[in-house]
């Protein structure tokens, strides 16, 4: 137990130094990390550019073809915000509890020719299925990661596999059974996608949220487990991620003018991992924007649109590569002016006291007198007179008697 200068009991202390009780209003285990709030200005900085993008994009796509955004392709572009950003929601929700879910996106593919080929049972038929099977795989991948303690990079990936599986077993596309048409209910699916993402943006601004949600974010060795409310709050986030995923890969399949073809499904996940960073969600976990995944998924979907009256042919593999390789110096870009400031001196405790001569200190907080200049001091201690005079350099000098050896033979 450490103890300071007036003897009362001092303040445990991390090892970075500083004192726990100021880590505490940051973290719950406050033996690691950095005191202080993580800054939101970068986000916001951030969200204007994409912002100014999507307008950009947005303006060469009404110049291009401007029926892209009236009428039925309007809806049609609406429809396919909502798809994507329940696959970017899915992953950015694993990623922001530290977790990412890279299933996500065999998830949705499967959810979809599930849709497609029981589609003519009825919506409730087709959906409660893929819902409950959805649950039960992300509760068995948060499991793995929660129990076991291992990445969730790794876990879902090897959960992401066992999909494909069943995915190879089809090898022609399934042609859509249901007669649901989402552009019926385009806006109030955008406005859904659009509404979560942004609250979920402001409730994970908030201190004891992002708190709540980040602790399963390695900050020491990224083996030690972090505790039971951290695993909690991960397996929830895998659960509704995997759902979510399922969710969107209905959307995808419905919206579609095709039949759904069979395949790995990873190119979507690599599209909303990297649709998700790009809007401000840092690869490390915990920090995020508030508006960025909204702006983020609109930029995407608005540039596909414009690829098509170009006549280019871009595939989600090269989409989804372009936005991860952005995401990555975006995260770079969150993770270093989105930190906590550093802490002055004097707020993290106090300054040690040195003592000094004549009962004054030195240093702590300027309570004590300065000492005096080291020039009144003399520089020659005085010589003791006595009635026998003797060459200056051997005059006794501070002393109370004669020396023995030298009183008498003189």
């Amino acid at each position: 137990m450490a103890y300071d200068d007036a003897g009362r009991t001092a303040p445990p202390e991390t090892s970075s130094g500083v004192p726990a009780a100021v880590l505490e209003h940051v973290f719950d285990d406050p033996a690691h990390g950095e005191p202080g709030r993580d800054r939101i200005a970068v986000h916001v900085l951030w969200e204007f550019v994409l912002l100014a993008a999507l307008v950009a994009v947005t303006w060469l796509l009404w110049r291009e073809n401007a029926d892209a955004l009236r009428g039925g392709s309007l809806k049609t572009l609406l429809v396919d915000v909502a798809a994507l950003g329940l696959l970017t929601l899915a992953a950015g929700l694993s990623l922001r509890a530290g977790a990412v879910n890279l299933a996500v996106g065999p998830v949705a593919l499967a959810a979809a020719l599930h849709f497609a080929e029981q589609g003519d049972r009825g919506m409730r038929e087709a959906l409660l299925p893929a819902l409950a099977v959805a649950a039960a795989a992300g509760l068995a991948l948060a499991l793995a990661v929660v129990v076991l303690h291992v990445p969730g990079w790794a876990a879902s990936l090897a959960g992401a596999a066992g999909v494909i599986v069943y995915l190879e077993r089809r090898s022609v596309p399934v042609a859509v059974q249901s007669d649901y048409d989402p552009r019926r209910n385009a806006l109030y699916l955008f406005v859904g996608f659009a509404a979560v993402a942004v609250l979920g943006g402001l409730f994970a601004a908030m201190m004891p949220v992002r708190r709540l949600i980040g602790r399963f974010r390695p900050v020491a060795d990224p083996a030690r487990r972090r505790g039971a409310v951290a695993a909690t709050v991960t397996a929830l986030a895998l659960v509704a991620s995997t759902v979510l995923a399922a969710l969107g890969g209905v959307l995808i399949a419905a919206n579609g003018d095709g039949a759904v073809a069979p395949g790995t499904g990873l190119d979507w996940t690599v599209l909303a991992v990297g649709t998700v960073m790009l809007g401000g969600t840092s690869a490390y976990g915990r920090r995020g924007g508030i508006f960025g995944t909204l702006l983020a998924v609109c930029l995407v979907v608005v540039f596909l649109a414009w690829t098509v009256p170009q006549g280019w042919s871009v595939g989600r593999w090269a989409l989804g590569g372009a936005t991860l390789g952005a995401g990555l110096l975006v995260t770079r870009l969150v993770e270093t002016f989105g930190r906590p400031r550093p802490a002055p001196p004097a707020t993290v405790g106090p300054v040690p006291v040195r003592p000094l001569r004549d009962g004054a200190t030195s240093g702590g907080w300027g309570m004590t007198p300065a000492p005096e200049p080291a020039d009144t001091w003399p520089s020659v201690l005085p010589v003791r007179q006595n009635d026998t005079p003797v060459e200056a350099w051997e005059a006794p000098r501070w002393e109370s008697e004669p020396r023995r050896w030298d009183a008498d033979e003189r």
